[in-house]
């Protein structure tokens, strides 16, 4: 347990922060849930939208720290990787 004043305002700090990062994270896993969902259900259109909603959400995740940036960069690449393929065996 905290026992200085500093101990225990940087335990309060914390408190807060982890609440916050959750919900970044948590809205981030959402974004690109539905982004593979769209994928899995073959639909390029709706995948694509829901691609374009997906990149800025991973990327201020990755500018407040939730995320590493180069994590969010991975993600960024595979999705679009997966929601190209999509749309070209689509159009074939």
């Amino acid at each position: 347990m905290a026992n200085t004043t500093s101990a225990k305002k940087a335990t309060r700090k914390i408190a807060r922060r982890t609440d916050v990062n959750k919900a970044r994270r948590s809205r981030v896993r959402t974004f690109v849930r539905q982004v593979e969902e769209a994928i899995a259900s073959g639909d390029a259109d709706k995948a694509r939208a829901a691609f374009l909603a997906v990149q800025p959400e991973l990327a201020r995740a990755a500018s407040k720290g939730v995320l590493h940036s180069n994590t969010a960069s991975r993600k960024v690449s595979r999705l679009a990787a997966r929601v190209k393929a999509l749309s070209v065996s689509a159009t074939a």
